[in-house]
């Protein structure tokens, strides 16, 4: 996997998010199973979050995808519930000193199912395992069955509901009612509607409706892909502002002081534009508030968790000051789910932005953390509510790769094994004239190779990999109008598309091999 384009910043970046990420290794025997997962930045354990985040990089240089995903599978609870992480390490010393084998959810999350769901999704598309995905189905309808049928599930209005928490975090606000983080439901928890959640169920339940179709079962295809509508409906109807996904709208009234609640900007929000929950409407809003709050913002960057942050310590621990962890702290999760919405939206120079600064953020000392103070500050120890802080955080470093691969190098897998591709690369907003691209999966070797070179009357790009079918997104630029377009030497009909402020030629063609991309430019008078 390389891209090559003679600009630092780009050829640079695989390879040192490649280096965090293996760093971040974690392998465990557990009853003989032999388990290669990625740890969390802040502790030594596996937690689905981060790792059904971070397979969205980690799907191209490992090769075993699957253990992760069928340990948590093999131990789900009878009623459907998936935990939220394991380990067989001591996590907090000196105080725990004990090497069990530990398993734990949080009450107070309702997202561990669809992110369980999304993890099986990246490690068939990497490896095609079918029989993988089929003997995992039972699994999956007993995640969702549990997650849809009790109290995290609003069906009146077909949407999932949480307490009061921090975004997608997992302690909630308790009013003073508990002595520290509260990760338990109880008499006094405020419920709300998180879009966090909402948006990766909508994106669960389209990969639901896929795998069904593709085993032939249309009936409950289209049940998961009604459910995914309607969804969707709700939550926009329900949570979306006017210019972004409010970050917590209440069942439970109740007031927090010292903020305002109304204004708060979450991290979820650009995770929803890449779901595929936010409209088009919607997305364009929500890139327009990170542009309006990085010129506005004090902080060194947008990437913020929540903005603006709580008061410190209103969720019970002090060291949740306002800027620090998911209190406000600047993340480069965040940044990396921005990059890849506004590479996809008609926002590129803001999404190669974002890649660029990221870049001269961990070129300084080769480090990158899970979070930032607002000044500039890496995470602690002492800092934070985690007992780590490693300097490779695979979590935001991932995200940032996964914009990169799919948003600026344009290589987006629509199926598995590349055999449906969409070619969508922005080199022409970041001024590259040539590049060489490859990205493959190291578990089943299906890879995507393009050549690139962008002249004055042509765009040519020359191609080979795995696909059986092209889907084309070429930007063209605001000064020049699109010719002819020819793939395979044959000629073929195109349609142009506005996104934003920008022009792209939308193409198909059913090809495989090697295979020659010509777009004919010609100035506008």
């Amino acid at each position: 996997m390389y891209v090559r384009t003679g600009t630092p910043a780009f050829d640079e970046l695989i390879p040192r998010i490649n280096r965090f990420l293996e760093q971040d290794l974690l392998e465990l025997n557990i009853d003989g199973e032999k388990i290669r997962g990625y740890r969390s930045p802040d502790a030594r354990s596996v937690w689905i979050r981060n790792y059904s985040d971070m397979m969205r990089a980690l799907r191209y240089s490992e090769a075993d995808l699957k253990s992760v995903v069928r340990h948590f599978a093999d131990n789900q609870a009878r009623n459907g519930r998936i935990f939220d992480y394991f380990t067989t390490f001591p996590e907090k010393l000196p105080c725990e000193r004990e090497n069990w084998t530990k398993y734990v959810r949080s009450p107070v999350e309702a997202d561990t199912e669809f992110r369980f769901i999304k993890a099986a999704w990246l490690a068939w598309q990497a490896t095609g395992d079918d029989a993988f995905i089929r003997n995992l189905l039972p699994s999956f309808e007993r995640a969702l069955a549990y997650v849809m049928g009790g109290r995290y599930f609003d069906r009146d209005k077909h949407l999932f509901r949480r307490p009061y928490t921090i975004d997608t975090w997992d302690f909630a606000y308790h009013a003073g009612h508990h002595d520290w983080l509260q990760f338990q439901i109880d008499d006094n928890t405020f419920w709300g509607y998180f879009h966090g959640d909402n948006s990766g169920y909508y994106e669960a339940f389209h990969f639901m409706s896929y795998w069904y179709n593709m085993f032939g079962d249309k009936v409950k295809s289209a049940q998961w892909r009604d459910h995914a509508l309607k969804l969707r409906k709700s939550l926009n109807a329900t949570c979306f502002n006017g210019s972004f996904y409010t970050h917590f709208v209440k069942q439970t009234p109740v007031t927090i002081e010292g903020v305002d609640e109304a204004s708060q900007l979450s991290l979820s929000n650009p995770a929803a534009i890449n779901r595929g929950a936010a409209s088009p409407h919607i997305a364009n809003s929500i890139i327009n508030e990170y542009i309006k709050r990085r010129e506005t913002t004090s902080a060194f960057a947008e990437w913020f968790s929540i903005d603006p942050p709580f008061p410190a310590g209103i969720f019970g621990d002090y060291k949740l000051s306002r800027g620090a962890y998911c209190n406000g702290g600047i993340m480069p999760l965040t940044g990396g789910e921005l990059a890849r919405a506004a590479l996809e939206y008609g926002f590129e120079q803001y999404g190669i932005d974002i890649l660029m600064r990221y870049y001269d953020l961990i070129s300084r000392n080769g480090e990158t953390y899970l979070w930032y103070f607002p000044d500039g500050k890496p995470s602690t120890v002492e800092t934070s509510t985690s007992p780590e802080a490693k300097p490779t955080d695979g979590w935001g470093s991932s995200a940032m790769l996964y914009a990169f691969v799919e948003g600026l190098a344009g290589v987006q897998d629509k199926d598995k094994l590349f055999r449906r591709v969409r070619i969508c690369p922005k080199w022409i907003s970041a001024g590259v004239e040539k590049a060489d691209v490859k990205i493959d999966y190291k578990s089943s070797g299906a890879f995507v190779k393009y050549n690139y070179h962008h002249t004055a009357d042509r765009l040519t790009i020359t191609l080979t990999g795995s696909y059986e079918y092209l889907q084309l997104s070429l930007p063209v630029p605001g000064n020049y109008e699109a010719g002819d377009l020819t793939i395979g030497r044959k000629k073929k009909k195109y349609i142009m598309a506005t996104i934003n402020q920008s022009n792209y030629l939308i193409a198909d063609a059913d090809v495989s091999g090697e295979c020659e991309v010509v777009l004919k430019l010609r100035k506008k008078p």
